[in-house]
């Protein structure tokens, strides 16, 4: 195995600091580049391919893993040439958690010395005019609607100070914001909803199963509409979520599919792995067992 380990210094304060008591014990098994910017590691891990390494590993979060995604999918078969490896630093981490990778360094190292590789789908969105279209990668999930409008308003020094629940705080303020319809259009099915939800996996945020047919290697995405986004709407789900970590019954659409589009007339948000990614309109589609990645 020829492993570089891409490293967000900024991911979760504290875990980055105990991350680099650890750089000398793993110096002589791997290739350090550190981040300097948001982008950067996207960057990095393109160098990273080119430079003939087989194992890229994403130190942080959520969204530092996504941007080693698509450096990794920017390199002309990228995927063939290089697996994915996870140290989790960030502050949910949900990648790590849908992929049962340990969140301590340890056993999170010893997995991707261990190097057992597992194939899942790849999701991927395209996005953008037709004079500047884009196209970007993504492992666990996409949303469009409210939790894009939050993350846009996540107070990232709260974030670090308060971790998760600087999202709920984000949240809270982006439901005072318009909810515009979006339409979910898959195949011959039509949905509309004020907030639409995409997992490759199970796991939404954390912990909450918002997916729950969901599976990372079935070829399909699970597609979770709720017709309104309100304060009635977080009355109904709170209780369920925190106690269960799932949904109440009948509170949303959910339907399985390969490829699907969001559109609306309005100005809509969408994310990607919990990072900011565009405007509507979308299309959504995965290749099936199209990603290398190290798990336990």
């Amino acid at each position: 195995m020829r492993a570089c380990v891409i490293f967000n210094p900024v991911a979760r304060g504290e875990k980055a600091r105990r991350f680099r008591r650890h750089l000398g014990e793993i110096a002589a098994e791997c290739t350090f580049k550190q981040t300097a910017a948001a982008g950067h590691a996207r960057r990095l891990a393109a160098e990273a391919v080119d430079e003939g390494f087989d194992t890229i590993v994403a130190a942080g979060g959520d969204g530092t893993i996504n941007e080693v995604l698509n450096g990794i999918a920017g390199v002309a078969d990228g995927f063939k040439r290089a697996r994915l490896g996870v140290l989790p630093l960030g502050t949910v981490n949900v990648f790590a958690r849908e992929l049962g990778i340990p969140r301590r360094f340890e056993p999170a190292w010893q997995t991707i010395r261990q190097g057992r590789e597992m194939r899942i789908d790849l999701p991927a969105v395209e996005y953008g005019d037709n004079e500047a279209p884009q196209r970007r990668c993504f492992g666990q999930l996409a949303g469009a609607g409210l939790d894009a409008r939050a993350i846009k308003l996540v107070n990232w020094p709260l974030k670090k100070k308060i971790g998760s629940l600087a999202y709920v705080v984000a949240g809270l303020r982006a439901l005072f914001q318009p909810s515009p319809a979006i339409t979910v259009t898959a195949g011959q099915r039509q949905v509309k909803g004020e907030l639409v939800l995409i997992g490759n996996g199970r796991l939404y945020g954390g912990e909450f199963q918002l997916f729950p047919r969901a599976d990372l290697c079935d070829g399909l995405l699970e597609v979770c509409v709720f017709p309104r986004v309100n304060w009635w709407t977080l009355v109904r789900c709170g209780p369920s979520l925190l106690l269960r970590g799932r949904l109440p019954s009948g509170i949303t659409e959910n339907f399985q599919a390969a490829s699907l589009s969001l559109t609306s007339s309005s100005p809509v948000p969408f994310e990607v792995d919990g990072e900011w990614a565009g405007r509507l309109p979308a299309k959504f589609s995965l290749q099936p067992m199209g990603l290398r990645v190290i798990v336990p």
